[in-house]
């Protein structure tokens, strides 16, 4: 569990610092200021400043239809080992 919550966690990281990134660098906006968007995308919740260059409004765009995907991938890697362990519980094979 420690280690599928370690790869989570990585993940998750570096989402958010892809995102810090790509709002600082493409939109112009302070660390903190990017920071609260690319966690506010991430969680879900949406962007809080308003976004005003062309190449800030495309990152945004993929960076929400990623943050959907990788909120995803990272709920299945923490629950992957739950579910494993109620295969053997139960004795569910998996066909190879």
């Amino acid at each position: 569990m420690v280690r599928w919550g370690v790869a989570g966690a990585t993940l998750l990281l570096g989402s958010l610092a892809f995102g810090v990134c790509g709002y600082h660098f493409l939109e112009g906006l302070p660390w903190i200021d990017s920071l609260l968007d690319a966690s506010m995308i991430l969680g879900g919740m949406g962007p809080v400043d308003p976004i005003r260059t062309t190449a800030g409004k495309l990152f945004a765009s993929f960076y929400a239809l990623y943050s959907g995907l990788a909120i995803i991938a990272i709920v299945g890697i923490l629950i992957a080992p739950v579910v494993h362990r109620l295969f053997h519980k139960f004795h569910i094979e998996t066909s190879e």
